[in-house]
This record gives structure tokens, C-alpha cells and sequence, in this order.
């Protein structure tokens, strides 16, 4: 994290393990509690931290991103909505740059409960004519961190909790749970899963830029982090595709906001409705959910 989110001044606390912070021109909300601690961004219901006690943090933050109000920020669990990619501007929707309104919080069974909510206005309609509510729901514990997006309304969308994992090191990394057909977006192929060729283990790993949608993913991707001794779990639910993403070096060189090494340190597993778009009606919300979960070391 470029600085320390848990040392910035309290604004103001709103219970016991709750409080409101500020980091560049953004309101953080941070989860300081003695299991588990996270930090949130009230604009884009954005989740930069999450790190139970005694563990290494799961998510990455790039060290060169940039706080600003109505820009993205690059790492942590950006909400990809109401269209993932260039579907429409700015790309990946309008969701994670406008601010959202803090609608609940508490405790209970050792984890903290927050909800957030983004409702249609004169800035979303300057993207998108229709009326919504999106609630975004964080249930922060020492074993998982659940992301539940719910969307109210008439309309079709795309989604996606975009989720950046810390690993140790990416050449370290293999990433199972990706079995069946894929798209991948940097050769602009369709393909099947496959045995790694270099390894002959089932799995993928990371030569180089790797950008790819799953469109007949398992229900649960582990990602095998050897240097960084563990396995992080992403279980998904409401989905139809799982987005798998990084940048390789030649293009983070082109990132204004990624160190020129920081491909290493992540890889993106994206609980994703991309090639069949979610469709919510007056009687039936959609749902998106992503469950990340430390299940072992490597």
C-alpha cells in the first residue's frame, strides 16, 4: 500500500472498530479489529485493504496509484459496473469513480458488516439513461472477505469485481479451477484448457501478459502462490465468466500508475458476468458474488 491506510488521522469514528480516514482526496472507511483489518473507499464501494490478524495482506495496491476523486484507482477490488471494458466510457463503467453512500455497518460472529449504495443521478445519467440501485455488500472476517453486488431496476448489464491478489512473487504462481473453453483478448483467439506446456501440470501460469475470460469456469479458482507460501481461494457466485488478468512487463511500462516491476507482485481473478450480461427486472434484482479465502500454504 503506498502509505500506511491503518497510521492516517481519524476524521471520525463510527463505532468501536469503524472509523473514517482520508487518503489523498479520497474518504477511506477503516476496519481496525482485532481479527481482521481493511480499508474501503467510500468512492466506487472500493475495497483497497484486507488482511486478517497474523496474516500477509491478500489484496495489492499498486505503489504508484494515484487518490484522486472521479479516477480510478488501481488494485484492490475495483467494481466493475454497469459494463466491463470498452463497452461504453469510461471503460469498465461508471460505478468505481463516483462516490457511494455508507448505508449500514456492524458486527457479528467475529466479522464486520459494511453496505454501501450507489443510486442513478444527474452524474450516472450523463453515462447511462436508466434508473438502478447497486448495494454492494462487504462482509469482512478472519476466514473470508465476501463481496455481494445487487443490482435494482429494468436494464441489462456487465460486471465484474475486478479482484488484484498480492502474490510473492508471479513466476511462482499457478492458478487452478480454469478448466474448459476461454477468450483470450492478447492473441484474439478462442482456446481450450490445457496442460501448462512447460510444466505438464494442469493449471495456468505466467510467461508473460496474460488477459483471458473463462467462460465455463469451476465455481472456485485457487491461486497456488509457491514464493509466497500460500493458496488464496476466489469462490464465485452469479457468475458466467472468470477474468484472468496481468499485464506482463512490456506493458505495465506503459502504466502510469504500476511500478515498472509491479506485474510481479499480482495477478487479477475476476468473478465476472461478461459474455451473458445480467438482466434484472422490477421483481428480481441481480446478484454478482465474489468470497476470497486463505485456505493453506503452498
Amino acid at each position: 500500500m503506498p502509505e500506511d491506510v491503518f497510521a492516517l488521522p481519524v476524521l471520525r469514528r463510527l463505532d468501536d472498530h469503524l472509523s473514517l480516514r482520508r487518503l489523498g482526496e479520497l474518504e477511506v472507511v477503516v476496519v481496525d479489529h482485532p481479527r481482521v483489518r481493511a480499508a474501503l473507499a467510500l468512492q466506487g464501494a472500493h475495497l483497497f485493504a484486507w488482511q486478517p490478524q497474523g496474516a500477509e495482506p491478500v489484496l495489492w495496491l499498486s505503489d504508484d496509484g494515484v487518490f484522486e476523486e472521479g479516477r480510478a484507482v488501481r488494485g484492490g477490488v475495483p467494481i466493475c459496473w454497469p459494463w466491463f471494458g470498452p463497452a461504453g466510457r469510461p471503460n469498465h463503467g461508471f460505478a468505481r469513480i463516483l462516490p457511494w453512500t455508507l448505508l449500514d455497518s456492524g458486527a457479528a460472529d467475529d466479522a464486520l458488516h459494511l453496505s454501501l449504495v450507489l443510486r442513478d443521478d444527474e452524474r450516472s445519467r450523463a453515462y447511462w439513461p436508466f434508473a438502478f440501485e447497486v448495494e454492494a455488500r462487504f462482509t469482512l472476517g478472519p476466514r473470508e472477505c465476501r463481496i455481494e453486488l445487487t443490482a435494482r431496476g429494468d436494464f441489462e448489464s456487465t460486471a465484474a469485481l475486478h479482484t488484484y491478489l498480492r502474490v510473492g512473487d508471479l513466476a511462482g504462481v499457478r492458478i487452478t479451477g480454469l478448466d474448459g473453453p476461454y477468450l483470450d483478448k492478447v492473441l484474439d483467439v478462442e482456446a481450450d484448457t490445457d496442460k501448462d506446456p512447460d510444466t505438464g501440470e494442469d493449471g495456468l501460469s505466467f510467461p508473460d501478459r496474460i488477459d483471458r475470460i473463462y467462460t465455463r469456469p469451476d465455481d472456485v479458482t485457487r491461486v497456488h502462490d509457491r514464493t509466497g507460501g500460500r493458496v488464496v481461494e476466489v469462490r464465485h457466485a452469479g457468475h458466467s465468466d472468470v477474468v484472468v488478468w496481468n499485464p506482463g512487463a512490456e506493458l505495465t511500462r506503459t502504466m502510469a500508475d504500476v511500478p515498472d516491476d509491479g506485474w510481479r507482485e499480482f495477478v487479477c481473478v475476476e468473478t465476472a458476468r461478461v459474455c451473458k450480461p445480467l438482466a434484472a427486472d422490477p421483481h428480481a434484482p441481480t446478484r454478482l458474488t465474489a468470497t476470497l479465502r486463505i485456505a493453506t500454504d503452498a
